[in-house]
């Protein structure tokens, strides 16, 4: 673990460090408008569809669907963190254990006006860290054996800055709310398909069960790709936080970002393996599975040292396949999320 540089002065948040950052103030409203913009969109079009068809379907069985599904995850995200923490192997980090780590989280969390999470350890060579919690768990920050092996002080210090972003925005709630309205409208159409296929013969008869059972399918993919992209706003806003309360944080946070992605990239195996942990990457602060991707960009860049690494993928022209890419992943694509980083500076 590299830790021999001491941790970053406690500065406060009502400090003139914020506009030395240089945040945007229109790019921050912008963001959040984005964000709530999308909030909107995803809940709109989840009701206007809900109404239409429910009302066309004239039964409440829909309806009791509906609910149930509601309960399962909700009772699935209450428990949730007890979940991931069997995947992942966590465990309580204690004081005694990494008391400069801790005293890292507690001068973070002051900073950005949190109690203090609980500091929990993956034992996962991968480097990562992720935020979760639940009102029964309370919330919690996970760093991986990997993170502090392959980032310094200042890089840990960014990346537990964003994932206290996310437990300052509340983005654990947030994306639990929002994924729940896919899985609404994934199992009332496939419950309609069976009821078509195995139902009695006037059911089979009709063939309206099946098509609004294929509507509301194709409308959870939709739905899909609304929330993917509502997860990667949410990133960047943690990103920000996280410049916002560490001293030359989006610098730290550029290098750390490059690293975990180059690192990774090297544990394909690995990641092989833990494909049945794919479900919790959007935790994460970078996606594994795209880590082959994303490094395909840092190979091509310079490699003599750190900033001509970061520098070296800024620098470079995004494509057509990089743009598609990202649309189906929860995190931005690495150029356009260092150079949000580079903009704040």
């Amino acid at each position: 673990m590299h830790y021999s540089q001491p941790i970053a002065r406690n500065i406060s948040v009502c400090s003139p460090v914020r506009t030395s950052i240089g945040v945007p103030i229109m790019n921050v409203w912008k963001l959040r408008l984005s964000m709530a913009g999308t909030m909107a969109i995803i809940i709109g079009l989840s009701t206007l569809v809900s109404a239409v068809v429910l009302s066309l379907a004239g039964t409440f069985d829909l309806v009791t669907l509906g609910i149930l599904v509601v309960a399962i995850n909700l009772f699935q995200w209450l428990i949730s963190p007890y979940i991931i923490d069997a995947l992942y192997r966590t465990r309580e980090l204690t004081v005694e254990e990494n008391p400069k780590l801790h005293e890292m989280v507690e001068n973070l969390s002051k900073k950005s006006g949190i109690k203090k999470p609980r500091l929990m350890l993956a034992s996962i060579p991968i480097p990562n860290a992720f935020a979760y919690g639940s009102p029964m768990a309370g919330n919690r920050v996970a760093v991986t054996d990997g993170l502090l092996k392959t980032l310094d002080t200042g890089e840990v210090e960014a990346v537990i800055g964003h994932e206290l972003g996310h437990l300052k925005h509340r983005d654990v709630q947030v994306m639990m709310f929002v994924s729940i309205l896919p899985a609404i409208f994934y199992f009332l159409g496939y419950s309609l398909m069976l009821s078509q296929m195995y139902g009695g013969r006037r059911e089979q008869n009709s063939g309206g069960g099946a098509l609004i059972g294929i509507v509301f399918m194709a409308f959870s993919w939709i739905l899909n790709m609304f929330i993917l992209y509502l997860s990667r706003l949410r990133e960047y806003h943690a990103d920000r936080h996280s410049a916002l309360i560490v001293e030359n944080g989006s610098h730290k946070l550029s290098t750390g970002l490059a690293k975990i992605v180059n690192a990774t990239k090297n544990m394909s195996r690995f990641r092989k393996q833990k494909q049945n942990q794919s479900a919790f990457k959007a935790l994460f602060i970078a996606d594994p599975d795209h880590a082959e991707i994303d490094s395909a960009e840092i190979s091509q860049a310079a490699t003599s040292g750190e900033q001509d690494l970061v520098q070296g993928i800024i620098s470079r022209k995004l494509t057509l396949a990089d743009r598609i890419t990202e649309a189906f992943s929860t995190h931005p694509n690495i150029i356009k999320r260092l150079r949000a980083l580079k903009e704040l500076d």
